[in-house]
């Protein structure tokens, strides 16, 4: 993916193609970090927001234990502490609003990327974020040439590549209870979008 993504970026502005990029699209990427705010707190606001913010908790955690779940099939190494898990998105999500964050949870397409690009520890979260650091306060002016179709591709790629598809081979052997939770949150993740899958899947 690397490769792909450098070698797009490099042919789109050797080339000078017509195409979107970052920096075309959004104007490029922030290259400092933000910087400590107290955000404006009253009742009034905090009433409006428990029921969401109750709903987000719920939904990360889910989400959060789901990506574990995958990355502890995907991989041969012991199976991840759902505890420490949640307390340290908890921790997290404490913090990042004071920096203009939105909640974290963890993701299943950047958790199987990393597995098959040899992901072998914590670590390989750790040099995530790492990189990440280093492209918003070293590589920002060059990332505001990537073209969205480059990352657009690298993103099918990936979706592809972390579809279990052969679970929709094996749907006959399961009850139709199941094949109808599957492949109706299936359907509701592509229709709409994965909240209201999960939603309704739950139900």
């Amino acid at each position: 993916t690397i490769i792909a993504l450098v070698g797009a970026t490099v042919v789109a502005a050797l080339l000078k193609l017509p195409v979107e990029t970052i920096g075309s699209r959004f104007g490029g990427i922030p290259q400092s970090l933000p910087a400590f705010a107290l955000p404006e707190l009253s009742w009034a606001t905090a009433k409006l927001l428990f029921i969401p913010t109750v709903t987000i908790a719920l939904l990360g955690a889910i989400e959060s234990l789901l990506c574990a779940r995958v990355a502890d099939n995907a991989t041969e190494f012991p199976r991840h502490d759902p505890n420490q898990e949640l307390m340290a998105q908890g921790v997290a999500n404490i913090v990042v609003p004071f920096f203009g964050g939105i909640p974290a949870t963890g993701t299943i397409a950047r958790t199987i990327t990393n597995v098959r690009a040899g992901a072998a520890s914590p670590i390989a979260g750790i040099v995530h974020a790492a990189t990440l650091l280093a492209i918003v306060l070293l590589a920002a002016p060059l990332a505001m040439h990537v073209p969205l179709a480059a990352l657009a591709g690298i993103l099918m790629f990936v979706a592809w590549n972390m579809g279990e598809w052969h679970e929709f081979v094996r749907l006959r052997k399961f009850s139709a209870q199941y094949r109808t939770i599957l492949l109706g949150t299936f359907a509701l993740t592509v229709v709409f979008d994965l909240t209201v899958a999960v939603q309704v899947g739950l139900v």
